[in-house]
């Protein structure tokens, strides 16, 4: 099955004390969770681990569940679903069948 949320994909926040907020998947973590740059934004406080290191209070972004975001459709700008179409391309003189993720407002492959 073809993942509907990748690395790298431009995504917009829709549920959340962040909504409204745009930003790329900088990780897609196990059980439906993703890091999004500039979103989920918390404080850590981190301890000095070797001599010399600062400690002290860091920002940083947390996971948001996959559902509390849309993917942002290339043409329009707008969040949109995001289906799978299955093509057949030729590869090394042979016909294979390949899924390829598109956005349902545009139908544009992403």
């Amino acid at each position: 099955m073809v993942a509907k949320i990748k690395k790298g994909d431009l995504v917009k926040v829709i549920r959340g004390k962040d909504r409204g907020a745009e930003g790329t998947v900088q990780r897609v973590l196990p059980n439906d969770r993703l890091i999004v740059e500039g979103v989920q934004i918390v404080k850590k406080h981190i301890r000095a681990t070797v001599q010399g290191q600062q400690s002290g209070i860091v920002s940083v972004e947390a996971p948001i569940h996959r559902s509390n975001v849309m993917l942002i459709d290339p043409e329009t700008k707008q969040p949109t679903r995001v289906g799978v179409v299955v093509k057949e391309e030729a590869r090394d003189g042979k016909v294979k069948r390949v899924r390829v993720r598109v956005a349902k407002k545009s139908g544009k492959e992403l």
